[in-house]
């Protein structure tokens, strides 16, 4: 394994297919087994697999795949060797990305409101190996994945989804192939020979350098900081603030598929920025609720001891600040119980 973003434009003609990406979510521990299971033990490609998990959870997804295939399966190590025939997992909590021929991990900001996030992979491998990359997409909710697919399409690489039909969930296959229509479309079993058909194959070397934005956003997520401080957030701005730092946001185009990112690097495609307004109106509403119930209290009590000292006109105020309260209390309770359940 090896190169960088540069040596893709090198006019290195010996270039081989020589690294999968894959990602999944919900529904996504079957197919991942079954496409494991069928990898050819000689696999002359590093397999390197990011699958959404709890950030305090423990993973035993290493020894699960290494039980089902010939191939062996570990957590990467920060500043770790890629190895031919070997499965690379993301530990919880971290990005898992390519950073020129070393596995890193990156407590970076949170891309798609996740981290390990598919997207991450995928775009350091579109930058580190371009041309090189099987980019694949498994079950799984929303659409992390498809911006990082279109990358890897756009820098010469090779793009394999889970058909929607056979997946538990097909949100992220379906994303997928909106991003990347000409992606090829496959059960698992099938993603498993067509890996192993691809591995190993020659391919042409990238003949012009990585684009702006993406070196931007890998330097973000793999390095905590732009390798260039000067360096212009890419995209075109846009009226939006980050829901997670309240930076300013702009939108990034990858083929057909678009999503956006702050400053800082938090980024979103636009099924999980929708996700993330969702849980925050509703965090809000919730919010209004309570304070309104509680100014509710209040004037209850005060309205009690205005009666009690038979003061009519203090008690005619709050009472009607009670009923007030209360009623607005109930409305916003009634536009959170009418929201449409996902």
């Amino acid at each position: 394994m090896g190169g960088s973003d540069r040596d893709q434009a090198s006019g290195d003609a010996a270039l081989r297919r020589d690294t999968v990406v894959m990602a999944c979510s919900a529904g996504g521990l079957a197919p991942l087994k079954t496409v494991v299971a069928g990898l050819d033990a000689d696999l002359p490609a590093a397999i390197l697999v990011v699958r959404h998990v709890p950030p305090d959870g423990h993973s035993a997804l290493p020894a699960i795949l290494s039980r089902v295939g010939s191939l062996s399966a570990d957590h990467a190590r920060h500043a770790g060797a890629i190895f031919p025939g070997h499965i690379h997992i993301a530990p919880p909590d971290h990005h898992l990305v390519i950073h020129d021929h070393e596995t890193w991990l990156s407590r970076g900001p949170r891309i798609n409101r996740v981290r390990p996030a598919a997207d991450a992979l995928f775009r350091s491998a579109a930058r580190w190996c371009g041309p090189r990359t099987v980019g694949v997409v498994l079950s799984g909710a929303l659409d992390d994945g498809a911006a990082g697919l279109a990358t890897i399409a756009e820098r010469g690489g090779t793009v394999l989804v889970q058909d929607p039909r056979d997946a538990l969930n097909s949100g992220m296959p379906e994303s997928a192939l909106a991003a990347v229509p000409g992606a090829v479309v496959l059960g698992a079993e099938a993603i498993a020979a067509e890996i192993n058909k691809l591995a190993g194959t020659a391919v042409e070397p990238m003949r012009s350098p990585a684009p702006e934005e993406l070196l931007w956003e890998t330097d973000i997520t793999e390095l905590g900081e732009l390798a260039e401080p000067m360096m212009r957030q890419p995209g075109r701005a846009t009226t939006l603030s980050c829901p997670a730092c309240h930076g300013a946001m702009t939108l990034i185009e990858s083929g057909d598929m678009v999503h956006y990112a702050c400053h800082v690097g938090h980024a979103f495609s636009p099924a999980t920025m929708l996700a993330e307004q969702a849980d925050i109106t509703e965090s809000a509403l919730w919010s209004a609720v309570a304070i309104l119930e509680e100014r509710a209290r209040v004037r209850h009590e005060l309205a009690t001891r205005a009666a009690a000292r038979r003061r009519r006109d203090e008690y005619s105020e709050h009472s009607a600040a009670v009923r007030e309260a209360t009623d607005a209390a109930r409305a916003v309770r009634g536009c959170i119980s009418r929201r449409p359940i996902n």
